[in-house]
């Protein structure tokens, strides 16, 4: 490169949702909220609650704004300029472009962000110090573990966006997270997914009860089959 670009470079004001927008979201199954979304919205199934095995809730279901830290392979200075300008309800995506091998974060630093106020911790790389970060209590989704150190050279970019689990995260977007993954509301969609939602909501509870006293038909596939889209074949 001609010019060498900035070691590190923060962006400060993002658009950000009200506290009523992420509210909305509050112990909405992710499943729903991608429902609301044509299907879709949630990460790549390789980034996981580090934390599964515990059967907490609390230290796998959140929902946050995003802080986008856009870190290169095996690099960490995106993720510690994002602890700089971390706001209260906050959840920090670390992504790391597909590298492997390296942690993305330790117990220490996930220590540092829950004291700011972070509400989780989202990479597509592996972390590092198990036991260290359990104590924390900070939710944290990642592809797995390894004790291997990052640098922090960069160049990075924090407050902008990334493509984290085959998902394009924009900080101000909304991660709703849970057991099942990490789901990504976009900005811009918030309003009409939190409509959405509330009519999903309706029916899953309707089927719910439905199921419990002993429902156990799909009444579309009589319908095909009276109409012929079906065939049944001995």
């Amino acid at each position: 490169m001609i010019f060498e670009p900035p070691i590190l470079t923060i962006c400060e004001n993002f658009k950000r949702p009200s506290s009523a927008q992420i509210a909305a979201f509050k112990n909405i199954p992710t499943g729903y909220v991608c429902d609301a979304m044509e299907g879709q919205g949630a990460m790549d199934s390789s980034i996981k609650p580090l934390f599964a095995a515990t059967r907490d809730k609390d230290l796998y279901t959140t929902v946050g704004v995003a802080l986008v830290a856009e870190n290169g392979p095996a690099e960490i200075l995106a993720t510690m300029g994002a602890l700089h300008v971390l706001q209260k309800g906050d959840i920090v995506i670390a992504a790391m472009q597909g590298g492997k091998n390296c942690s993305a974060s330790g117990d220490r630093f996930c220590g540092m962000l829950k004291n700011k106020g972070a509400v989780g911790f989202v990479t597509d790389g592996e972390m590092r110090d198990y036991e260290g970060i359990l104590e924390t209590r900070l939710p944290v989704f990642c592809t797995g573990l390894s004790p291997n150190s990052p640098y922090s050279n960069g160049p990075a970019r924090v407050g902008f966006g990334a493509i984290v689990g085959g998902r394009n995260v924009q900080s101000g977007d909304i991660i709703v997270a849970d057991i099942n993954g990490v789901v990504v509301v976009p900005f811009a969609r918030i309003d009409e997914v939190i409509a959405t939602i509330n009519e999903i909501s309706a029916a899953e509870d309707a089927l719910d009860e439905k199921v419990r006293n002993g429902f156990c038909e799909m009444p579309i596939i009589s319908e095909m089959i009276n109409d012929g889209r079906a065939v049944i074949v001995d």
